[in-house]
């Protein structure tokens, strides 16, 4: 009875079959060459995984794809050249799991990356983003699924007992897996509520005084709802870092909502009505003038300037927190990461 080691794990990407052999004399030799090549492929995989994991440069984690497919490109060369055993069945189911990674990492996943861009822009949009990312990954879970099938079909034909074993890479990519679908839940929570502080300084800088104050209701609205929801969301094995990061950044919203954009709005309103009336004063001339208008006049430069003072004041302390809280949350999912997804 021939015996051949698999190296078995669950991967978003590629399995791989641990094995080094050049000639294909055997079935158990052209398993072995066929595993070369995907080891080739998982290792390349897995560099690709960490960068995205660990890396903070958008640069790096495309470069690490770039090489990916590369691999991927070269591995299917090497096994459409060679002659398939028994046949070119098993040869084509393999080439054709290749050719769907391939072909996933340079369509689906340059057009996810082509979304990440446009994602910003409202919670359907990143939500649709994220789902094409679990669709691809799918994907790639089905046709790991099919080589399986294939794989052990072929040993079978071939009288090669296939001995079961767990391997470092596999686990870390299984762990991989986890990791990402928490960090994604979370963010989605946090997204639904951030895109409407987005949508509130959009009304701020157009200074659309009704749109402000509905913008507001709904980021209150919002920031409390997601609070409640992490009250009930399950942390990542014990740890609650980026529960309580986002809960940071939900409370500064309440906060900002419901004690400072007031104070901006009412800045502007004012800033509205002095324009009207310093309008109606330049289009007046200077002997026409009344001293009711003069006097509402001189009124009004003053409350816009006490008001101007304390906008500038919020709007500051503002910009401070957003950046402390911002800037917490951001090095609370890094650190999150390289503590739970492997390095190695």
């Amino acid at each position: 009875m021939k015996v051949l080691t698999k190296l078995l794990f669950a991967s978003l990407f590629l399995f791989s079959l641990f094995a080094s052999a050049q000639s294909f004399d055997s079935a158990l030799e052209y398993l072995e060459f066929i595993g070369k090549e995907q080891e080739t492929v998982t290792k390349n995989t897995w560099k690709y995984t960490k960068a995205i994991a660990h890396s903070k440069s958008d640069k790096s984690i495309s470069k690490k794809r770039e090489v990916l497919i590369k691999t991927v490109e070269r591995a299917i060369a090497k096994i459409e050249k060679a002659k398939g055993f028994d046949g070119e069945d098993y040869k084509n189911n393999v080439l054709n799991h290749m050719r769907l990674n391939e072909s996933l990492l340079k369509k689906e996943y340059a057009d996810i990356i082509d979304m990440k861009a446009v994602a910003e822009q409202s919670y359907d949009l990143m939500e649709a983003y994220i789902l094409a990312q679990e669709l691809a990954d799918e994907k790639m879970m089905e046709s790991q699924v099919d080589y399986e099938k294939n794989f052990y079909a072929f040993a079978d034909k071939h009288k090669i007992n296939i001995v079961e074993s767990d391997n470092d890479l596999g686990k870390k990519m299984a762990i991989s897996n986890k990791v990402f679908d928490h960090t994604n839940a979370l963010y989605l929570i946090f997204f639904k509520v951030y895109i409407n502080e987005v949508y509130l300084w959009e009304a701020i800088e157009k200074s659309d005084v009704s749109g402000i104050q509905q913008n507001t209701n709904a980021l209150n609205q919002a920031a409390k709802d997601g609070l409640e929801i992490l009250k009930t969301t399950e942390p990542y094995k014990t740890d609650k870092s980026l529960i309580l990061a986002y809960k940071a950044v939900f409370n500064f919203f309440v906060d900002e909502s419901e004690n400072k954009i007031p104070t901006i709005a009412d800045y502007l309103i004012l800033k509205e009505d002095f324009e009207t009336i310093k309008t109606t004063i330049d289009k007046t001339p200077e002997k026409k003038r009344t001293k009711e208008q003069i006097d509402a006049y001189n009124k009004k430069i003053k409350d816009i300037n006490k008001a101007g003072t304390n906008y500038n004041k919020v709007n500051n302390a503002l910009n401070n927190n957003r950046q402390k809280v911002f800037l917490k949350m951001e090095e609370s999912k890094s650190k999150f990461l390289s503590r739970h997804v492997p390095k190695d």
